[in-house]
């Protein structure tokens, strides 16, 4: 359906053109023969020489249209247009031989433009087809990143699996180590569920469903449900929310976000740091949250690839959190911004579009 379109389009824009490229033939050669400047003018020779000029025009916008063939298909018709005009000047040599070099002038102008458009467009077309060789090679490389790292993710957890399941089908072993080696079992499943769900996230996204978003109030449950998270780690958790700042935004993946940040805020973190959320209005139509912590920070090289999928410095972990979290906020229409170094924590700035309170969605 969508190529039958495409190619509805494409005659549609090429029969304008050439019905917009007839017209100026037929006024441009009208010209050449002085039916409209000799009505008003008289036969004025340097008028005459002038209009001729006028025949140039269509030939060279047909050669920038359709290219070398175009250029000389429109020279061609010209020419034979004004083969009457020439047989009439064949009575004064020097008239005849002007316009003998009008024509071939014609064709050189075809010629000349033709043969600079077919070029740059084979230079073009060399730049697409190059661009898309890079694109497929690109994916290619993300897919084969993705096969990596989902087969590292998994093969530890799925290890540690076999183990437990031996032992647990080992009635010799007490029945408190089985139970034990169960929940490790379980907590294993868990990770390995979490790791695929992330890949999937990352490969084929949820559709963003925006609705009206109270963000104020999203933020402070979510920071609600990280208390204990942040306490157990050993840090302090300081927020500064200003009130009723609405964006329009899905709940879950806005969610996700913070839940995400925070979360790589404590594995950077020693204990007795803090971890701050910030969110405040930066005009009437954007909103700005900031979630900095004092943990490891980052160089600067790793500042720079901190978004690139598969790209991490922990131990474990797929290096997709941060790439998803800027593949939601650029979904919302915002920035984010990291800014970061050795020794000094972390902080991440984003900007939303906001909306005002009477207005609708």
């Amino acid at each position: 359906m969508a190529n039958t379109s495409r190619y509805s389009e494409v005659v549609h824009g090429t029969r304008t053109k050439l019905i917009v490229l007839g017209l100026i033939m037929t006024v441009t050669v009208a010209i050449h023969y002085g039916w409209f400047t000799e009505r008003l003018f008289g036969h004025i020779h340097w008028l005459h020489a002038l209009h001729s000029r006028f025949c140039y025009i269509p030939i060279a916008i047909a050669a920038t249209w359709f290219g070398l063939r175009g250029g000389l298909l429109a020279a061609t018709v010209i020419s034979l247009l004004i083969v009457p005009f020439v047989l009439g000047a064949a009575s004064d040599a020097s008239d005849f031989t002007q316009e003998l070099v009008e024509i071939f002038f014609y064709y050189a102008i075809g010629a000349l433009v033709g043969i600079l458009i077919d070029r740059e467009m084979r230079v073009r077309q060399e730049h697409q087809e190059v661009r898309l060789q890079l694109e497929r090679s690109h994916h290619l490389s993300q897919v084969g990143q993705m096969a990596a790292g989902v087969a590292h993710e998994v093969k530890n957890p799925l290890a540690s699996i076999k183990g437990a399941i031996e032992i647990i089908r080992d009635e010799s072993v007490p029945k408190a180590d089985r139970d034990e080696f169960s929940d490790i079992a379980f907590r294993e499943v868990k990770r390995i569920d979490g790791t695929v769900s992330e890949f999937l996230e990352f490969a084929r996204p949820k559709e963003t469903e925006k609705r009206r978003l109270n963000l104020s109030a999203s933020v402070e449950s979510s920071i609600k449900q990280l208390v204990p998270q942040v306490t157990k780690a050993g840090l302090r958790l300081d927020s500064k929310i200003h009130p009723d700042i609405h964006i329009a935004a899905d709940y879950e993946k806005i969610h996700q976000v913070l839940l995400n940040l925070v979360l790589n805020s404590i594995e950077a973190s020693q204990p007795r740091g803090s971890i701050s959320i910030e969110l405040s209005r930066l005009s009437s139509n954007r909103a700005f949250l900031s979630i900095s912590d004092t943990g490891c920070g980052m160089s600067p090289a790793e500042r720079s690839q901190a978004f690139d999928p598969f790209f991490t410095t922990k131990s474990t972990g797929t290096g997709l959190g941060l790439a998803i979290v800027k593949s939601i906020v650029d979904g919302h229409g915002g920035q984010i911004e990291i800014v970061s170094e050795p020794g000094k924590g972390t902080r991440v700035d984003i900007t939303l579009p906001s909306i005002e309170q009477g207005d609708g969605l």
